[in-house]
């Protein structure tokens, strides 16, 4: 254990305490199928430490599942994930078979995860000359490890089995393993396997390949959870799978290998199967998030409105009733955090109840999923059943974002034990100014400004479009916030002026640059000479000189580009802000932040982390390539999510079915090359657009009475 200082949330720190470091994630593989994930070695193996595993619903299930051939461990030469919740890890065993240069024993590992655990399939090939003679075993361990205790690095003790289980066996020690904690049960099992118990748990198999010969073993653990709070969903996929070519190859690879690990991290309530929403990230996020689920859900519209309405009506269900200052729980308030039971990280004083409302964000970004889906094509019906919510949502905007009267939505923590921050930057050293010193709360954060004018501006149009009453109040509402936000929030900088990332304690502007400002664009927040300030600043060498949009510009004194938030890159902040520059005309800073995310989605195999470092994207000794963050979730919902918002960017597809038209506005110029999709979805029909070299669009299959805007 070392001394100093404690991480925090999302890798905050706390000086003076002692503390045990995160476990990295970035050289380990994520095979998942939510609510279950594995997480092993680039060679397959779950080895007993650190962060491997087979995790199920915040539980880690196994600790250890290493497959040895006569005590060996296999040489491993590569893997590839082949779909949603399977890949293949292919090995050797040198020592057998015919002593020459060559291999003649080879070993594929095909791991599946499914809802309630993993399945393994070892196929075993010899070309070898002479009979192979092997034993193999599978070298089981379970520790029932709560996530925030693997998280934070703490103690952990494994747990005994109970020997073969009587349930899985056949009197001769041949069948399963099984260990219980609590409520819950895990049981292994191989197909003609002997279950040992002494020095440890395992499966073995005796084999004895001829020349030439094969063989093939399974064996499958199975997790029996009955309290977790998530589950597979009940419905097939919620969103349509487009047949997209691009000149760019990189693209069409990034958005197959994300559309497969968004199929992967979908969820829903144990009692509410049919409202699918997707899981925040691998390990540590694997459950419902407000703010992530509703921005992997906005970005996926294109795909069809399904998604969105489930995640808005499991959010819906949750909204808050009461003022709660533990959970941070308010009339109206949409919350950020789902668990099956307090969330606890060792040494920093974080405590989170399982239904936790401390984000500032998920409120407005909510009711702008509901107007942005109702425009995709979402069925009235359904938007109708929420606007009691949106309402709802209207009157915490009205009552309890803004505690001091002064016009802008703001933060404090009062419980002392929630999160610091609660916008997506939630560090607790992510607000700073440009010195590098830190803001103090209550914080008022620019972006948040801007999605408050936005869901005014958007429930306005609900409103009104449903016959309610209140439209008029929001627009003025919004009008009033514009006002307030140009007099307080914009500073001078270096290179111009610019939105300030916000207002703190003593409503002073912090005065950093970062990438908060950019998720303005397209919120009607900024006059477009402001956007086109905005743009400019965002494409600059400080800001987008690496692989996709810094969180922090090289040039303040907080930055850092292993910075969890403070020079970091986020592949949905890029996402985000690059959807915004596209639509607002600004198709060249626009390109330039898409083609940081391909050569990163590249360099990371086409499945993009949670988060990478913001080092320069030139000629370097050490780098070459995006260097991993250590500790990011990978798969990540919105960093997938990433890729379909880089296709619509390119495609430029706006619906306003409501309005019965269709803007087409592609990025000018293509600088992406040719891009065409079949099977976008609009109003339920299937909708294909083409964008060739030169920038002309097309699009078919517009559903009838919707007019089309081609710009």
């Amino acid at each position: 254990m070392l001394v100093g200082t404690t991480p925090g949330p999302g890798g905050a720190f706390a000086a003076g305490a002692a503390y045990r470091l995160q476990p990295p994630l970035h050289e380990l593989v994520g095979t998942v199928m939510a609510p279950t994930g594995a997480l092993s070695g680039a060679d397959g193996q779950i080895r007993p430490f650190g962060v491997q595993g087979l995790f199920h619903a915040d539980h880690r299930a196994l600790s250890q599942a290493t497959l040895l051939v006569n005590g060996h461990e296999p040489e491993a030469i590569g893997h590839v994930h082949e779909e949603a919740g399977r890949t293949r890890f292919v090995s050797l065993a040198r020592w057998l078979g015919d002593p020459q240069p060559d291999p003649t024993v080879r070993l594929e590992r095909v791991r599946e995860v499914g809802a309630r655990g993993m399945s393994e399939r070892v196929e075993i090939t010899s070309t070898a000359t002479v009979t192979v003679v092997a034993s193999v075993t599978v070298e089981l361990g379970c520790d029932f490890a709560p996530i925030e205790v693997v998280k934070s690095g703490g103690e952990i003790v494994p747990a005994e089995p109970d020997g073969p289980d009587p349930a899985r066996t056949d009197g001769a020690g041949r069948g399963g393993l099984s260990w219980r904690s609590g409520g819950i049960r895990v049981t292994a099992a191989g197909e003609d396997a002997r279950a040992e118990t002494g020095g440890g748990a395992r499966l073995r198999w005796e084999l004895s390949l001829p020349p030439g010969g094969t063989a093939t073993l399974r064996w499958e653990a199975v997790v029996d959870d009955p309290a977790a709070v998530v589950v597979t969903p009940a419905r097939t996929l919620e969103w349509s799978r487009p047949e997209v070519t691009a000149a760019d190859r990189r693209l069409t690879r990034l958005l197959h290998q994300s559309l497969e690990d968004l199929r992967s991290l979908r969820l829903a309530e144990i009692g509410a199967p049919e409202d699918t929403f997707l899981g925040a990230g691998v390990p540590w996020f694997l459950t419902l998030f407000g703010r992530d689920s509703l921005w992997a859900a906005r970005m996926l519209l294109p795909l069809g409105t399904d998604l969105a309405a489930g995640t808005l009506r499991v959010l819906a269900r949750r909204q808050g009733t009461r003022v709660d200052p533990a959970s941070g729980e308010a009339p109206g308030k949409i919350m950020h955090e789902l668990r099956r039971r307090e969330f606890t990280v060792e040494g920093n004083g974080l405590r989170l109840p399982a239904a936790y409302y401390g984000t500032i964000d998920a409120t407005p970004l909510w009711i702008s999923l509901l107007h942005d889906a109702w425009r995709w094509g979402m069925p009235e019906r359904e938007v109708a059943a929420l606007l009691p919510h949106m309402e709802a949502a209207l009157g915490w905007l009205a009552d309890f974002a803004d505690p001091d009267g002064d016009g802008f939505v703001e933060y404090i923590d009062t419980s002392e034990r929630g999160l610091a921050n609660q916008g997506w930057k939630d560090s607790g050293d992510s607000i700073r100014f440009r010195d590098g010193s830190q803001a103090k709360p209550p914080i008022a954060l620019v972006e948040v400004q801007g999605y408050a004018y936005e869901a005014a501006r958007n429930a306005a149009s609900l409103l009104e479009a449903f016959g309610r009453p209140g439209a008029e109040r929001w627009n003025a509402h919004a009008d009033a916030l514009s006002e307030r936000f140009r007099a307080q929030f914009w500073v001078d900088g270096p290179n111009g002026r610019f939105p300030a990332l916000a207002l703190d304690i003593d409503k002073r502007p912090v005065d950093a640059l970062t990438s908060n400002i950019g998720h303005l664009l397209g919120t009607g927040l900024l006059s477009e000479a402001e956007s086109a300030q905005v743009a400019d600043l965002l494409a600059a060498p400080a800001m987008s000189g690496g692989y996709g949009l810094r969180t922090m510009s090289s040039g303040d004194g907080g930055f850092s580009p292993l910075s969890y938030h403070c020079g970091s890159i986020w592949a949905h902040d890029t996402a985000i802000v690059l959807g915004g520059l596209a639509r607002a005309g600004f198709a060249a800073q626009a390109a330039g932040l898409a083609e940081g995310l391909l050569a990163a989605g590249e360099a990371f195999g086409y499945r993009l982390p949670e988060l990478y470092s913001g080092d320069g994207a030139g000629p370097h000794p050490a780098l070459g390539r995006p260097m991993p963050y250590p500790a990011a979730c990978r798969p990540q919902a919105w960093s997938a999510a990433a890729a379909v918002a880089i296709a619509h960017a390119a495609l430029g597809l706006y619906p306003d079915v409501p309005a019965g038209r269709v803007l087409l506005r592609p990025m000018a110029g293509a600088p992406l090359g040719a891009v065409s999709a079949r099977g976008l979805r609009v109003a339920g029909a299937e909708v294909s657009v083409a964008v060739d070299a030169a920038g002309r669009a097309t699009v078919t299959g517009l559903p009838p009475g919707l007019n089309l805007d081609v710009r």
